[in-house]
């Protein structure tokens, strides 16, 4: 359970871990970066356990890569939910006309409460405003998110191709283009 909220070796290096999966991905940076917002989208909707589901779904009908959105989903984390719940909640709040809780933490408290003791029937008056505010909230992410994936992506692919071509360069060419031809 530690390890889920805190991991062994610090969140930076999880954290480099994670782009680094990201960069070594083999599609087209527009692919690998529309499936990374996918996840992240998905990570913004209050449906725990659907966030997978949800990104795959997303990625496979913008034509994203789908190991890039499992990996954006980890947008989604403990550390990172109570402010994506609060948020969410307040702004589908605003959006319905309804009266917001009084605090963030009130309504992390009170979801948490409803969501380890009651029924889904209760859980539906703070369900619907977090599904609502999921959708503006989680498409400015996404969106941020797809073009900072994209650059990324595409300067480290043209870096390796790069470095490739440099290897290729520098190997001495014995003068057969074709492995097992010299004798045929």
């Amino acid at each position: 359970m530690r390890i889920a909220v805190w991991p062994r070796k610090g969140w930076l290096r999880s954290s480099r871990y994670y782009s680094k999966r990201v960069l070594r991905l083999t599609a087209t940076p527009h692919a690998i970066a529309i499936g990374f917002a996918a996840g992240t989208f998905a990570s913004f909707t209050p449906l725990i356990g659907f966030h997978f589901l949800i990104a795959f779904g997303l990625a496979y009908l913008v034509r994203g890569n789908l190991i890039a959105s499992a990996l954006g989903t980890s947008i989604g984390n403990p550390l990172t939910f109570p402010f994506i719940w609060a948020a969410t909640y307040e702004i589908g709040s605003w959006v319905l006309h309804s009266e917001p809780a009084a605090s963030t933490h009130q309504v992390h408290a009170q979801f948490q409460a409803r969501l380890l003791t009651k029924s889904i029937d209760a859980l539906l008056p703070m369900l619907k405003p977090m599904l609502v505010g999921a959708i503006p909230l989680g498409l400015i992410v996404a969106t941020v998110s797809y073009f900072v994936v994209l650059k990324s992506v595409e300067v480290y692919q043209l870096r390796r191709r790069m470095t490739l071509a440099k290897r290729r360069r520098a190997t001495p060419n014995s003068g057969n283009d074709t492995p097992g031809t010299a004798g045929d």
